[in-house]
């Protein structure tokens, strides 16, 4: 299905789209997923197998989920999107995608900090935004905020992607919520200035990159770490011994926290089916299966932490509300920009 991979979990889309046309309801939801992991596709037929609503599943690069629904118009099949990160979620709404949900089950699950005011979209997991450190060229108490990341003292010693990648732009979108455009171009012009080398690769390339000495500190998502942390490869296992991470601001407003998330599709056809779904994705079963696939923290309270993720402590994390991070993006692009962050 063009480039998309297409997986019926109990049957294409266009064969429900058939059997709705020759009158026979079907009792489905169609979901646009850019996550990609197994245990969310166990978490789709876990929901099946409670209440008989078939999920239908096309999975995709988000940006490009996004365009096949603009460009699919009213006649989209698609009724529930999820994707990681608040910037993209805001996009889709800015697009006019996401209609307001009113699901009193959904409010009480997930904190307000983590879902749009209007319920256009709510957040299903958490995502942290770590300064991975070398052991052995670095005292972790040297560098306990963003900010510090500025410091002379880093010069030619920091590694960061893109400015192009969403997870940075919602850095900076929150570093700008907390201290303004000013202040905040300043600490990215800082920043840049400390680069070891240019913006390249993805998190798990600036990890190795600090493990192999290009530089010291490194800015990414804590599952990145993770992952290699619990890998099956020796050589993966290795880059994680050499590195600790240190979630930043712990004096002050908390780790930067960003999401995996979803809302409903302004033209769902299974509207009711789609509710039902995402108020299934906050209960305690779901948040486990949820986290679980990519080691992300749920946003739930009562849920079990993954062993590995626990071992880290009660970690503060910023309450700015995640619909910020989306507001902001424009002014955070134009700042990276005018920095010369490439």
């Amino acid at each position: 299905m063009d480039s998309f991979a297409a997986r019926g979990l109990t049957g294409a889309v266009g064969l429900a789209v058939a059997l709705t046309a020759s009158g026979v309801a079907a009792q489905e939801v169609n979901l646009y997923s850019s996550r990609h992991y197994d245990t969310d596709v166990a978490l789709y037929e876990a929901f099946t197998e409670q209440t008989g609503i078939e999920v239908n599943l096309i999975e995709g690069d988000a940006d490009q989920l996004i365009e096949r629904i603009k460009a699919e118009g009213r006649n989209s099949p698609a009724d529930v999107l999820i994707t990681v990160d608040a910037g993209r979620l805001w996009r889709a709404d800015e697009a006019g995608l996401l209609q307001p949900v009113s699901s009193e089950v959904v409010a009480a699950a997930i904190p307000a900090e983590l879902r749009h005011p209007e319920g256009k979209w709510f957040g299903l997991s958490q995502r942290l935004r770590g300064i991975v450190y070398a052991k052995d060229r670095v005292d972790p108490s040297e560098i306990t905020s963003y900010e510090d990341l500025a410091d002379a003292k880093w010069q030619g010693r920091v590694c960061i992607r893109s400015s192009t990648n969403i997870y940075n732009q919602s850095l900076v979108a929150s570093m700008i919520e907390a201290n303004g455009v000013e202040a905040t171009e300043a600490w990215a012009q800082g920043l840049v200035d400390n680069l070891a080398r240019p913006p390249q690769g993805g998190d798990t390339d600036q990890i190795k990159a600090v493990a192999a000495g290009e530089c010291d500190v490194a800015v990414v998502n804590h599952y990145y770490l993770v992952r290699l942390m619990e890998s099956e490869t020796p050589e993966d296992r290795a880059v994680a011994d050499e590195v600790g991470i240190v979630f930043p601001n712990q004096d002050g407003r908390g780790a930067h926290a960003n999401v995996s998330g979803a809302g409903i599709v302004a033209s769902a056809p299974n509207e009711e089916n789609a509710v039902r779904f995402l108020e299934y994705l906050t209960t305690p079963e779901a948040q486990a299966y949820f986290a679980e696939g990519n080691y992300e923290f749920p946003v739930v309270d009562e849920v079990k932490l993954e062993p590995v993720l626990e071992q880290w402590g009660d970690i503060r994390t910023d309450a700015v509300n995640a619909a910020k991070l989306g507001e902001n993006n424009p002014e955070a692009v134009k700042l990276m920009d005018r920095v010369g962050w490439k």
